[in-house]
């Protein structure tokens, strides 16, 4: 929860940013093999492997067989300690599990995104890494050898025979290898508490489960932010430019993780998220929210300038790599009804709406009302002029709705009428313009004919029934048009002109978005047809990237991506109720 590592079934650390998920990279071999930096232990020769994570845990385990015998690789960061200890840091305990088994380790540093050599220092069984004032530390009961800018160990291990690697970053807060067995047990014990704290119990629990730890693994402890994925530049296409950093922290997806917590009754890691949200006061007086910030809370914009990484060639040569993100610089409106949609959810989820949340209530709905006949840039960031975004007019009709919902239910003195009248002022622009009676759809923007995945979300937050023929309507144009066995492409890009060349893979969350409003019509059948073929693409981790290759089931996109653990427990949690609903002869409202 304050970085992310990637660890490949071969035992290999192919990214790793420090000290923070949004810090240059330690480790990069997934967006350049050779240049990259890796840090690998497995055994010598020939070997197969399985990974697992330890039950209940964010604790990953890599089991390897060869000739010789068996040896677990079990990699975790450990939880901070009350004096902020073990942070930063990544330990990794082998075991021989059986048998004689020789292990290879090479440790290969490439700081500051390998744009200038590291330089490193062994002392005996320790050693650092150093690119200017960036340094990391390497600590091991294991002999070491220093060739060509690398570490190399080989050793065997015997049955029951273990050996400790800790990786520190060189900020006084280290993870001894002498003190592992403690903050490992001490980790099983945080992740387990964590895993506890949920009041879903139907039948894709373990699912769920998962899911929600992935989501934890996101968060940036420190203050409550929720990166969008744990990387940068994982192309949504093999070859294309469409490569970005997701190391931020997004309002949109910040909110929708928030309300899937609260609906597995999973608060404690969301109030200091929303109090965080109440030190913003771009909203007052109507004035524009940003959609991203950087997860220390950051708000240099300077910061956030999108520039390019030649140098690295990119995941399977699909460059550029991109740092920093330029959507920072976008007016996208419908944050303020995904977050509005988020402290509805606390709320019926028994948080307290205090005075200070309560001004943020007030704040996003006024600024969902000044600012909702704007063109802005959407869901989906095009890179090109605003446009007028029916998702995004839809979500600033969910900014006044849950915002009157809230007044009502907390007895707050509103304009109720003026709210109210606005509220239907921007249903009725919607219905009017956002409505292609040739199509029979809903579309994407305002005098398109495209349609848009973000459509589902209608019948979903209650801006439409389910039974309304406009809504049965979009859900078959969708589906014809943007549809691939099940799985859904957001957009077509050649129709929409998003202002990037080339094509992208299946959204998966997209795929989900569509299960819902299956169910929200009844189709229930249908929605579990979809949903479980989604899962089948989740893998022994259960974890999941942005976006699909549907005709392999290629990932593509950056990964894990918050987005698609979200659509996951929002559709188990529905799915289920669904299911038990019809064992009961009864319907389901959503």
């Amino acid at each position: 929860m304050r970085s992310a590592a990637l660890v490949a079934r071969d035992g290999s650390i192919d990214w790793l940013c420090f000290p923070r998920f949004d810090s240059p990279s330690v480790f990069a071999s997934i967006l350049d093999h050779d240049k990259g930096g890796h840090f690998s232990i497995h055994p010598a020769g020939n070997h197969t492997s399985t990974q697992r994570y330890v039950d209940d845990t964010n604790i990953l385990r890599t089991d390897f067989q060869n000739g010789g015998g068996s040896l677990s690789l079990t990699d975790f960061m450990p939880v901070p300690g009350d004096n902020g200890s073990a942070a930063r840091s990544v330990v990794r305990m082998l075991r021989c599990e059986g048998g004689s088994v020789e292990v290879d380790l090479d440790f290969s540093p490439k700081l500051d995104y390998a744009r200038s050599p590291s330089e490193i220092t062994l002392n005996g069984r320790s050693a650092i890494a150093r690119v200017g004032d960036q340094a990391i530390s390497l600590h091991t009961d294991l002999p070491l050898e220093r060739r060509n800018g690398s570490l190399l160990s080989r050793f065997r291990l015997a049955e029951g025979q273990s050996a400790t690697v800790a990786l520190n970053w060189e900020d006084g807060k280290s993870a001894p290898v002498r003190e592992a067995r403690a903050d490992y047990d001490d980790t099983v014990a945080f992740w387990r508490g964590i895993a506890q704290d949920s009041d879903y119990s139907g039948r894709w629990a373990e699912m769920v489960k998962r899911s929600m730890l992935a989501l934890h693994l996101l968060i940036y402890a420190p203050t409550g932010a929720v990166c969008a994925a744990a990387t940068t530049s994982l192309p949504e296409r093999i070859g294309g430019e469409r490569n970005w950093d997701y190391r931020f922290s997004w309002l949109r997806d910040a909110a929708f993780t928030m309300d899937a917590f609260h609906r597995l009754g999973h608060t404690s890691y969301t109030r200091p998220f929303l109090d965080w949200m109440t030190q913003f006061t771009d909203c007052e007086m109507g004035h524009e929210v940003h959609s991203l910030f950087e997860i220390g809370r950051e708000t240099d914009p300077h910061a956030m300038s999108e520039y390019t990484l030649p140098h690295l060639e990119g995941y399977r040569g699909s460059g550029p790599v991109r740092v920093g993100n330029a959507a920072y610089h976008q007016f996208q409106l419908d944050v303020y009804g995904e977050v509005l949609l988020a402290l509805d959810s606390y709320h019926r989820a028994g948080g307290a709406i205090d005075d200070r949340l309560w001004k943020l209530v007030e704040c996003l709905v006024e600024g969902a009302l000044e600012n909702w006949q704007r063109p802005d840039h959407g869901i989906w960031e095009f890179r090109t002029e605003p446009r007028h975004f029916s998702y995004s007019k839809v979500m600033a009709w969910v900014a006044a709705d849950r915002g009157l919902r809230l007044a009502r239910a907390l007895e707050r003195p509103v304009d109720f009428g003026r709210w109210t009248h606005q509220r239907e002022a921007i249903r009725a622009d919607i219905e009017a313009n956002g409505w292609n009676a040739q199509r029979g759809t809903f579309v994407q923007y305002y005098g398109g004919a495209n349609v848009d995945a973000s459509l589902l979300f209608m019948p979903m937050v209650g801006f439409l029934p389910a039974s309304d023929p406009r809504i049965a309507g979009t859900i078959e144009a969708i589906t014809r048009d943007l549809g691939s066995g099940g799985m859904l492409w957001r957009y077509n890009p050649d129709e929409a002109e998003d202002g990037l060349r080339g094509g992208e893979g299946t959204f998966t969350m997209c795929s989900l978005w569509l299960a819902g409003s299956l169910l929200a019509g009844g189709r229930v059948g249908e929605a579990q047809a979809i949903f479980e073929r989604v899962l089948g693409y989740g893998g022994p981790l259960g974890l999941y990237s942005e976006m699909l290759d549907p005709s392999t089931g290629e990932y593509l996109g950056n990964y894990p991506q918050a987005f698609t653990h979200i659509g996951l427990i929002h559709t188990a949690k529905n799915l289920s109720r669904a299911l038990s609903a019809a064992e009961q002869g009864k319907t389901v409202a959503y």
